[in-house]
């Protein structure tokens, strides 16, 4: 998952809120007409490996399925501000048009499942142990599975070796091992020490949409922070409690010892401005092609001095059912199909992924560069899905605006009283008192 599917999540919880209004859509309009077709939506251009590799798959499911079901996949590219897609999800809510199965954004399960836009398909998908526990855990609503993973995602430090090695930095960090937020300064500050005036970490603050609460919660739960209690209803108390002041500690130090720039230089990583960079998996690709004379690296997230406990981010796009779905025998077919292992392990190669199967995983391995090891193996051992709440995009939006509000610190100098505001205005949407 590229990080522009990801970053650009804000108009997918537009469409979220706007189902909720709109209620649940079962008319059958959109849905195939013959109880053997099978209508899919998609995110992606036919033209993308991704899209391609999901062709090669439906067209696979076409010939070998024995019920005679054809599915045929409308491809609805993504623009650049999140529409495209999401503005075709939504006229067709409005029309009662969906089709049979659709794609999704992990963390707008709650939202879609809510509203009933989509519905369970917890009987259609087969051997369920074999997937991660983030992919089952972003695609449960009120204990049914609605959406299914077809890929995962992680995020890490990338760094530039001949940087690290000119700044004297040797001992790099592991998974097993790696650095705490004291040790992680402590390279930060040798970095601005051997090159002046440039920042020793990109962290892409400047990113204001779901990138904030998808790659800074894990600082928060490493602290022993969350966001919410576990079941979603309470933010006061938990948000703004030591672990999460801890975890935002981190983040605004990271500017405010200037190791960090707020407004960073586009592709400054790449070109050798910064010496690390935050971001995922979709990086690798980037840098294998483009960049071939970086010499870099991956290394796992800094971790809580207090807990030392490693924690990432995980969630990617899902297949999911729509409420519109005559056939619901062959709309489960096709999805259960397509996160096969056979068709995972197409799509997730071509598109450089992280796979949501354990199986997958052990087929890929052989076959990934180190720093997509890396990721793979911290993907598996320390994943944290973000938490499903009908209310995400609200939640997700009040993070990021915390992540900002912490890193222009002297405007907020009481970190405290600022998690406190925080916590209130968040739990106000949850519990359905707020519609800001």
């Amino acid at each position: 998952m590229k990080f522009s599917k990801l970053g650009k999540i804000a108009a997918v919880g537009a469409v979220a809120l706007a189902m909720l209004t709109v209620g649940g859509c079962s008319s059958s309009k959109g849905a195939s007409s013959s109880s053997k077709d099978i209508t899919m939506w998609v995110h992606v251009s036919k033209d993308d490996p991704e899209g391609k590799a999901l062709q090669k798959n439906v067209n696979e499911f076409n010939k070998e399925n024995k019920e005679g079901y054809k599915a045929k996949v409308q491809y609805i590219p993504r623009s650049g501000s999140g529409g495209g897609y999401e503005d075709k999800i939504n006229a067709a809510l409005n029309s009662g048009t969906l089709p049979d199965v659709m794609t999704l954004d992990g963390p707008n399960t709650a939202a879609y499942a809510k509203a009933g836009i989509i519905q369970p398909i917890d009987k259609y998908i087969t051997n369920k142990d074999d997937f991660l526990k983030s992919i089952i855990t972003q695609g449960t609503y009120d204990k049914k599975l609605y959406a299914i993973g077809y890929s995962e995602s992680s995020v890490g430090v990338y760094y530039n070796k001949k940087m690290f090695a000119e700044a004297g930095i040797t001992n790099v960090p592991t998974i097993d091992n790696p650095w705490t937020y004291t040790q992680f300064e402590e390279a930060c500050q040798k970095l601005k020490d051997k090159f002046g005036e440039k920042a020793a970490f990109n962290m892409n603050l400047n990113d204001h949409s779901e990138w904030a609460l998808y790659a800074f919660a894990p600082f928060i739960w490493s602290s022993g922070g969350s966001i919410t209690n576990p079941a979603g209803t309470k933010a006061v108390g938990y948000f703004n409690d030591k672990g999460s002041q801890e975890g935002f500690q981190f983040i605004q130090d990271m500017v405010k010892n200037g190791y960090a720039p707020i407004s960073p230089k586009d592709k400054g990583f790449q070109t050798g401005k910064y010496a690390m960079q935050l971001s995922g998996t979709w990086t690798v690709q980037e840098l294998d092609t483009k960049y071939k004379d970086l010499e870099y690296g991956v290394m796992p997230y800094p971790v809580s001095p207090t807990t030392h406990k490693l924690v990432s981010p995980t969630g990617s796009w899902q297949y999911a059912m729509s409420s519109n779905a005559k056939n619901k025998k062959a709309a489960g077919a096709l999805v259960n199909y397509l996160v096969s292992k056979k068709a995972m392990y197409r799509s997730d190669m071509a598109n450089t992924v992280l796979p949501a199967r354990k199986s997958v995983s052990k087929m890929m391995e052989p076959k990934l560069t180190e720093p997509m090891k890396v990721l793979l193996t911290q993907n598996q051992k320390t994943g944290h899905a973000r938490p499903v709440l009908v209310n995400y995009p609200q939640v997700t939006r009040s993070f990021a605006e915390t992540v900002t509000d912490v890193t222009y610190y002297k405007k907020n100098p009481d970190l405290k009283k600022l998690l406190t505001k925080q916590a209130k205005t968040i739990q106000g949407y949850l519990s359905g008192k707020s519609t800001n």
